[in-house]
Formats: C-alpha cells, structure tokens, sequence
C-alpha cells in the first residue's frame, strides 16, 4: 500500500507553490527603492491635481496650508526627499500619523478633507498639463 496517497502529495506540491509565490511577492513589495530616484509629489484634493512639487529642489523644510471645502485645513511640510502631513483638523488624523513618504510605495491620504500626496518618478513630469500620469485611478468619498 501506498504511504502517502496522491491527494497529499498534490495538496503538498500546491502549498509549496503558494508560499514561494507569497515570499516572491513580500520581497517585491519590501525591496528598497533605487537611491537615484528623483520624485515629484502630486497633492490631488477632490480628484483635482493642486499642485506638483518636486522633492530634489528643497535644502530646507517647508511648509503650506491647503484649505478644501467646509473650511477643512491640512499643513503640509516638504523635506529634502519628502514630503508628509504635519497637522490637520480631521478627527482621526491618520494622515498625520502616516508620517513622511520618501517613495512611490505608497500615498498619503487624508479621506475626511479628500486629500490625496503621490509621489511619481521626476522623469515623468516633463509633457504637458493634460499628462494622465498625474490622475489617480480612483477616488474615494
């Protein structure tokens, strides 16, 4: 008689798989950006770009204010290589506790005052201003 029937060796050969493809996709995901990348911050609010702001020109920290619709306040602070939400007057404040972006990873999104922060690579923001790149795919309210 067989030891291990074929169900268990499938069921094996299948969980194998899933955790190689899993490590692959964690080590994607976590690997270091490249140094050399320049970015350029995309402050989006309502779904409409505000402005674009690149990370490479600021020595020193500075400092501005959006204010969005019902008097909604968000103080955003850009340091040389990134940029992040100081204070604002949403409730959770999460945007604030999302600290600073250094990389295109992830955005940082205040969903009370529909404010979105992207960071993009620089070399994609020579075209003109109808360029898509800068519109996010999605918008939540």
């Amino acid at each position: 008689m067989n030891k291990y029937p074929s169900w268990k060796k499938a069921a094996a050969a299948i969980t194998v798989f899933l955790l190689v493809l899993c490590l692959a996709s964690l080590s994607a995901l976590l690997r270091p950006p490249e140094s050399n990348t320049r970015y350029m911050a995309d402050i989006f609010q309502n779904g409409n770009l505000l402005m674009s702001i690149p990370l490479d020109n600021h020595t020193e920290p500075d400092t501005f204010t959006i204010t969005g619709e019902n008097g909604c306040v968000n103080e955003i602070e850009v340091r040389p290589d990134s940029i992040g939400i100081i204070s604002a007057d949403c409730p959770d404040k999460l945007c604030v506790g999302q600290g600073f972006i250094q990389n295109s990873g992830l955005p940082i999104t205040c969903l009370p005052n529909r404010l979105v922060i992207m960071l993009r690579p620089a070399d994609n923001s020579e075209g003109s201003s109808a360029d898509t790149s800068a519109v996010p795919d999605a918008v939540s309210y």
